[in-house]
Parts: C-alpha cells; structure tokens; sequence
C-alpha cells in the first residue's frame, strides 16, 4: 500500500467490512480510493479514466447486494479496479497487471468476487442473464446485476442479450447502463444520440425524481410505478422506448456520482423482480482534473506524475507499427479514391484517425460491432469500394463467421488488418492476437501477409490494395525495428514469396512476421552455422523455398509470435511431411495454453520463443 495516510480504506478489505460505514462516511471512503487508484496508476500503469468514473457506482453496489452471493458481471472490466480494491485485493492492486500479480480485468479464477471474466465488450447483459437464470432455476433468492457501459451497449452482443432477458418475466436482472458518453474515443452511432434524448428530457427527468423519492419510502408506490411507467414515458418523452419495448423496465437517468441517491435506488430496484435497466450519467476521469479534459488520452495514459497529471512519455527507437499503418493508409487513400477505412471504435488505437482528420467521409468508425464492420466492409467491396477494415487481432475473432460467409466465401478485397497480433503484454489473454494464424490459416481464398518491418507492412499494404481476393495483414503492438518507411515509394510484392535473409549450412531457423527479427539476433550470436529465411506470407506459403530448405538441412526451427497448434510452423511440417522431406523440426511458439499478463519480454521467455531460447534451441538441436 502506498506512504499516504488513509482513514477509512486502511481497515476496508472486503464488502463486508465496507457495510458497516455510515453512508455519510462513504463520500470520504470514495475520495480515498480514488486517489488510491491515481496513485498506484502513475508507476503501475492502467485504464484509468474509466476506473475513476465507477467509483460511486462501485461503492453503492456493494454497499447494498450481499456480495459475492449477488452476483456483478462487469463488462469489459475498464471500470473495474474500484471493486478489485474493495474485494479482498487492496493490497495486490499495486501488482495490477504485472507479471505474477493480479490480471487488470475481471477473472473468475482470481477472486470469488468476480462473478464472470471480462476483457472483450458487450457480453455481460448475457453472461447476466445466464447466471440469473441458473439462480432461478436453483431457487436461490439472489440478485444478479450487469454493468454495461454506453460504448459497450453499441455491440450487437449486447443486444442479443437483452432481447432473450426481456423474454423472460421471471427472471430477476438488474442492467446498470454506465453512460459517460465514451469508451475509449468518442462513441460513434445512432444509440449515443438516443442516449442523449433520454437524458436531456426536463420533463420526464423532473417527474422521474419525484416518484423515486417517493418510492424510497413508500414500498406500497411499487405498484403505482409498475401501472404508470409506461404511460409517463409514452406521454411525455416520445421515441425513448427502446428499452421498455424490450420488456425492460427502465429506471433513471441519475447521478452516478451521488452515493445517496444511488444507495436508495439500489435498495428499491432490488425490491422488484424481473427485468430492470437503470441508466446512470457519469464523467470518465471523475475526480482527476487531467482525466475530465482529455479521457480520451487518460483511458490509459502510461506513467504520469499524480500530483501534476504531467504524462512521462518514453521515447522510442523507431515508430510504432500502427502510426505506420494509419499514415500509410493516408498515402494510399491519397492515390487511391476508392479506399475507405473501417474500425470499431478504436480509430485512435489503431491510428485511422490519421485518415479521419484528413477524410472524414472515407473513415467508418461503426462502433463496439466487430462482426458489423466486417460484413460492413465486405458490402464497401462489393459496392466497388477498397477497404481497409483494422482490428485488433484478438477482437477479429468475434467476427470469425462474417469473414468465412461474407468476405472469404465471396473472394471480395477486403483488406483486414490485425492490429496487436501475437502477444501484447499486460493486458493478458483476454488481449493477445494468440490465434489469428491458425484461424485465418484454415480459411480457402485468403492471403495473409506477416511483415517483419515496417517498411515491409508499408509494401504489403500497398500490395493488398490491388489483389482482387481478401488479405489479411497482421502485426503486433508497439513499436518496430526501425527500417526505413517514410516517403518510400510503393512496391508491389509477390504475394506468397519468402526469401533468404542470411546464409548457413548447419540449422535453419524460418521466422514468421517480426519474429525473424529475433531469429537473426539469434543466428548471430550462435557459434553454429546458421541461415535464417523469411516466409514473408503464412498463406499462401512458399512451398518452392520450402523444399529447397528441405533438400539442405536436416535440422530446422520455425518460429512465430502465435499459437503452435495449426500455425505455420505445422503447415510448413506438413508440407514438408507431404513432400517426402524428414528433416528434424521443432516449432517454436505458443503452447497449447493461455497466456497471461506481463511484460512481452517476460511472456516470450515463458513461453520459450525469446532470443535466448530460441538461441538455446539451436545449440541444442
């Protein structure tokens, strides 16, 4: 714990102990832990902003359900540190996110107060529901509630999930709509003006006050309020009954921020069964005058000094690989009218706010809707468009079926471009691009292009732009080896071609996208002869080079930053196999396991793909 003095957060570790503060305590309990969380966030970085937002929200939840028999499903788990603080992990949460300490998200395995993992959006109105509904079917009187923030709600998943809630009367859920008018940039879409209209109405706002200070102390007003509701909403605030056409009852807005008020909403929702959705009106950042300006910037801001809000930034030897493709696609919109951009709202994490500013007409951010902007993106193709559709690669496996049925199956040119592929450090499993290879790689009529540069991902951008099929590029965080790429003319590729990078007679190592970078630092410290190759694309792969590694060596290592399990590393094993070729071959990558968080330095080594294994591994062979 940190050298502060703190009154009450000191002696709370558990719900329990949070329950036996008098509700005027709570406001001084809720400034501690924020300034608890901004304290440990400025050397352990995190999200932030969202984090600081929930802590009302978090406090009154557990203030008034019995948890963890009441069961919260957080979604995503942004806004989550508050409740890892108050549940039973005050002291870990300066492990948060490191290498052996506690994940940055909700995780089931890690605390019994984590009633549902969360890492991708939208999910927990169904994962809610479901345990609401086992609850029911088990007779046990307890209450399930979801949190579900404004840039979640945009994910069709979460729709799902309420229309199959709202189906069933019986079952008792509680939705909390956390509106703050942002995820992680700007949420785009029909839903946020929506939002807006609900809780602007003076009208409906004003009368809705009233009867929940009435309700709040006469219990008897629950039937009043179930007859009226309604009506009131149909009367006075035209087209807000989108919730309520859903068979949800809906509650609010209110100040997510005033614990009272929340407390006493709290205890009389759990006074009514069935379906209920109550909207609630906070400020992402709340309390960190930096945050409130730009939560944008502070949803995860890196290290900061907490006392100024002054960022520390680090400076890097090369550009990132996502500047390099945002400004790229620019290049390349530039010559070429016909691409446009797609991404699910993540333009800033991605860097396609680059093609934003510039061309805004030509730039879709379709919100928290992966499976949308795939299918979205195959209609611009088939409508004579070029896009480019980028998402993290770990996200891109929630549209699996619309790249099969709607990309692939129809050979249209859809370039998709997997932001964070391989491992992508402390933000663990929920977030690394484990799996793209072997997912895409089963997949008929799809190239997929694995650079190890940026100048190369510069090319194959360009490459994909003129292909007449779907291509895949993918390529991990941060940052790249520092090749030459800006203001470099555009070249066309040959798609499927590998190539020799340096000369050996003893082992070879072939590397997939940015792991022959390892492979050539480990080559060169090796006292064995060793040539290292570049397959430049996991599909189609290079089957000539392929056999004429086959027909030189005996001994041959592949490498790649993704799941060993159907990867490439296999697929070049098999082609080999088929081809009458035996050498001895050991496929270096992710096991068949999930990896967790930490740096990616520590996570390589874990998994045994580093430089010093791989190193290891050709000595040894």
């Amino acid at each position: 714990m940190s050298n502060t003095e703190y009154k009450y957060l000191s002696r709370i570790n558990t719900p329990q102990e949070l329950r036996k503060l008098k509700v005027k305590e709570l406001k001084e309990y809720a400034q501690e832990l924020r300034h608890y969380i901004i304290e440990c966030c400025a050397t352990n970085p995190g999200h932030l902003g969202s984090s600081l937002g929930a802590v009302e929200l978090t406090i009154a939840l557990h203030y008034v359900y019995d948890t963890p028999d009441d069961s919260i499903v957080w979604d995503v788990g942004h806004q989550a540190y508050p409740h890892k603080i108050i549940t039973e992990r005050r002291e870990a949460f300066t492990t948060n996110r490191k290498y052996g300490g506690i994940s940055g998200f909700p995780r089931m395995s890690e605390s019994r107060y984590d009633a549902f993992g969360g890492g991708h959006a939208s999910v927990s109105i169904s994962a809610a529901f479901g345990i609401a509904k086992a609850q029911e079917l088990l007779q046990n009187n307890r209450h399930v509630v979801a949190v579900i923030g404004d840039g979640a709600l945009t994910g069709g998943l979460a729709f799902e999930g309420l229309n199959n809630a709202g189906a069933s009367p019986s079952t008792d859920i509680l939705v909390v709509l956390n509106d703050n008018e942002m995820s992680i940039d700007k949420p785009a879409g029909a839903l946020d003006s929506y939002l807006v209209r609900i809780s602007t109405s003076r009208w409906y706002n004003s009368l809705k006050r009233t009867l929940w200070k009435a309700l709040s102390v006469v219990p008897p007003l629950h039937r009043l309020v179930r007859k009226t509701g309604n009506a009131i909403k149909h009367g006075l605030l035209q087209n807000s009954n989108l919730f309520e056409s859903l068979n949800f009852r809906y509650f609010g807005p209110i100040d997510g921020h005033d614990i009272d008020e929340l407390i006493r909403t709290f205890t009389a929702l759990k006074e009514i069964g069935g379906p209920k959705l109550l909207h609630i009106k906070t400020k992402k950042g709340k309390g960190y005058t930096p945050a409130e300006k730009d939560p944008a910037v502070w949803h995860a801001p890196g290290r900061y000094d907490a006392a100024t809000g002054e960022r520390i930034k680090s400076s890097y030897p090369a550009d990132r690989y996502q500047d390099v493709f945002g400004e790229t696609l620019l290049d390349l919109a530039r010559e070429n009218d016909k691409i446009v951009g797609i991404t699910p709202a993540m333009p800033s994490g991605c860097s396609m706010n680059i093609l934003m500013a510039e061309m805004p007409e030509r730039c879709f951010d379709v919100g928290i809707a992966e499976g949308h902007a795939v299918t979205f993106s195959a209609g611009l193709a088939a409508g004579g468009s070029r896009p480019f559709c980028n998402i993290y690669s770990s996200f891109m496996q929630r549209a699996y079926d619309n790249v099969i049925h709607d990309v692939a199956l129809q050979n249209l040119p859809v370039v998709m471009c997997l932001d964070r592929a391989g491992i992508v450090g402390e933000d663990g499993a929920t977030h690394h691009g484990a799996f793209d290879l072997a997912y895409f790689g089963c997949i008929p009529n799809i190239t997929i292009a694995t650079p190890r540069n940026e100048w190369m991902l510069r090319q194959m951008m360009y490459t994909a732009s003129l292909a007449n099929h779907p291509t895949v590029i993918r390529y991990p965080r941060g940052i790249g080896e520092g090749a030459e790429w800006r203001k470099t003319s555009f070249k066309a590729l040959e798609e499927g071609r590998g190539e020799q990078l340096r000369d050996g007679s003893d082992v070879a190592v072939i590397g997939i996208g940015t792991m022959v970078n390892v492979a050539m630092r480990a080559a060169e410290r090796s006292t064995r002869s060793v040539a290292v190759y570049d397959m430049c694309y996991a599909k189609p792969l290079d089957t000539e080079l392929i056999e004429s590694i086959g027909t030189k060596f005996s001994r041959i290592i592949t490498i790649e930053d993704g799941i060993v399990r159907g990867g490439v590393g296999e697929a070049i094993v098999a082609h080999l196999s088929r081809s009458g070729y035996t050498p001895k071959v050991r496929t270096l990558g992710i096991d068949d396991s999930f990896v967790h968080h930490g740096k990616p330095e520590q996570l390589y080594a874990e998994c045994g793909y580093d430089e010093e294994a791989l190193l290891t591994t050709i000595n040894n062979l």
